[in-house]
């Protein structure tokens, strides 16, 4: 893979694509996306980690859902994180998400994130890898 995702514009919201060699690597790249949106991902220590277990109805509900978990711990307990270990397993998740809190003396917050959405949702491989899509609402 040459990019790990990139950013599209979309009316109102940001959308992600996340690119990785399997579905692991992309739900990883969709997360380092997420906070690349929130703050400047260099400014991000791993002083920290959560380990994080989700499951859903099927792959596209577990991409939402994971990312609306990472909103929901950056919302309610201030932590920004810079990188992903994830392994999926069907309709199941199971990753760890190094970071740290917040410390306003060296994070500038960037764009504030309300959710993960469905709309334009994909998840699709090919010879080449996965790629994954979500619009974001900012």
């Amino acid at each position: 893979m040459e990019k790990d995702f990139e950013v599209i514009d979309h009316t109102a919201d940001v959308g992600v694509i996340a690119y990785g060699a399997d579905l692991d690597q992309a739900f990883a790249n969709a997360a380092r996306a997420l906070f690349s949106l929130i703050a400047e991902p260099d400014d991000i220590a791993e002083a920290l980690h959560r380990d994080l277990e989700l499951a859903a109805s099927d792959q596209e509900d577990l991409l939402v859902t994971w990312l609306n978990e990472l909103i929901y711990l950056f919302d309610t307990e201030h932590l920004l994180f810079k990188r992903f270990e994830v392994s999926v397993l069907g309709d199941r998740l199971k990753a760890r998400a190094y970071g740290e809190k917040v410390d306003s003396s060296r994070h500038r917050l960037k764009t504030g994130v309300k959710g993960a959405t469905y709309h334009m949702l994909g998840v699709s491989r090919n010879d080449s890898g996965c790629k994954v899509r979500v619009i974001l609402d900012i």
